[in-house]
């Protein structure tokens, strides 16, 4: 069976009347690029951002008519107020349009809709209005930042970042995880890295995550960390060819819709670099510190100040930096080899007077034990590896203490 087609799926389209109810969202020209993988759809409809509220029933009818579609195993559709996204002639929606109301009908019955993907830059359903912003991109013009909103039943967020891939930030950020639980604290991970998503294999997962109430996910568990990943919800071989927008859409369903929990921490393994969605991450998620990652050597130096000049500008407290690949120990002779120089994390940290967190060998042991899916912390709990990854735990713990400073947690407001 050849499976549904983009075509079909505008011609469906076609019956949502658009915001001006004078034509479709697909003839005003409000619908993304249509992504199609495993049955499943996925697309953006570009409204004004100060109206992603109140067409929030808009999406929600596109969701609906696609998911119902033979063929769709499920749907995932976001508001996109991307201005170059969306439509440029005197087609557009003008901003004092009245509210549309599309007909409200019924789901089948016995239908369990997806998981709703909040509109880009809306707060999550539950949030306060306080945690919107409608362009994160141009929020240093603004002259003050907006509160983000925090996430219920969560202590503190922090994020594990990289200037650069390659340099071990996703097994890093897992050991820390199990190190802090190790440690005797509540964890979670949260995989943001969602053009290549390593939790699922990194802690031997598999399956999908359960739907609660028609919306909410139930976080999938591993040695006792609560986890979510995009690699739950799509096949491992599946490429995600999707733009800003719709990353973030998948990012705010994965933070804000999800059953966490009491959780002491959640540990975000952020995708590497510092691109627009990194940038957009760390301005609309409520971290509390971040942990930057680097090898010893001046290249992945140099991009590691990237990273960590991204979390000064949008007013992340930093942690301090790991230095992972720090030397090689022979597995033979027990010789050690400064392979990558050494050092270079301690210094750089030193001159930007940033903490140091610790230096994580280059061994065997850590590149088996994570491609077979058990993590050094639980894999080999008495051994060197997993004590260096829980003395960098602790010390994450006691400059977390120290940058929130006794700070009252962010005040959540529930509609």
């Amino acid at each position: 069976m050849a499976g549904v087609t983009k075509d079909q799926v505008l011609e469906q389209l076609k019956t949502v009347t658009g915001p001006d109810f004078n034509s479709n969202i697909v003839e005003l020209g409000l619908v993304s690029d249509i992504f199609i993988a495993a049955g499943k759809v996925f697309f953006s409809i570009t409204v004004p951002a100060e109206r992603a509220q109140e067409l929030e029933p808009l999406r929600a009818a596109a969701e609906r008519v696609v998911k119902n579609m033979p063929d769709v195993t499920g749907a995932v559709v976001a508001l996109t107020a991307e201005k170059k996204g969306g439509p440029t002639s005197d087609d557009a929606p003008p901003k004092a349009t009245p509210s549309p109301r599309p007909a409200q009908r019924p789901a089948p019955a016995g239908a369990v809709p997806p998981p709703r993907v909040p509109a880009q830059g809306a707060p999550a359903q539950g949030a306060s209005a306080q945690g919107a912003s409608a362009s994160p991109a141009h929020s240093h013009g603004h002259a003050a930042a907006p509160v983000k909103a925090g996430v219920p039943g969560v202590g503190a967020i922090i994020a594990v970042a990289s200037g650069k891939g390659g340099v071990g930030k996703s097994t890093t950020a897992v050991n820390l995880a199990l190190g802090l639980q190790a440690n005797g604290h509540r964890v979670g991970i949260l995989d943001a890295d969602i053009y290549g998503p390593s939790m699922p294999r990194l802690l031997g997962l598999h399956g999908k995550p359960e739907v609660i109430s028609g919306r909410v996910l139930k976080p999938m568990e591993g040695y006792g960390l609560k986890v979510m990943s995009i690699g739950f919800l799509v096949d491992e071989e599946t490429p995600m060819i999707w733009r800003g927008p719709m990353v973030m859409s998948a990012l705010t369903q994965m933070l804000r819709e999800v059953q966490w929990g009491d959780l002491d921490v959640l540990v975000v393994d952020m995708p590497p670099g510092t691109g627009d969605a990194q940038l957009t991450m760390a301005q609309q998620v409520p971290l509390a510190g971040a942990v930057i990652v680097s090898t010893p050597q001046d290249l992945a130096l140099i991009d590691a100040r990237k990273g960590l000049n991204m979390f000064k500008k949008v007013d992340v407290p930093l942690l301090g930096i790991v230095e992972n690949m720090s030397y090689f120990i022979a597995p033979d002779t027990g010789a050690r080899y400064d392979i990558f120089g050494h050092g270079g994390a301690r210094k750089e940290a030193e001159r930007l007077g940033v903490p140091f967190l610790g230096e994580v060998p280059l061994v065997m042991e850590i590149r088996e034990t994570s491609d077979s899916g058990k993590p050094v912390v639980v894999s080999n709990p008495d051994g060197p590896q997993a004590k260096a990854y829980r003395d960098i735990a602790a010390r994450v713990w006691d400059q977390l203490a120290a940058a929130r400073g006794g700070r009252s947690a962010p005040a959540i407001v529930f509609e």
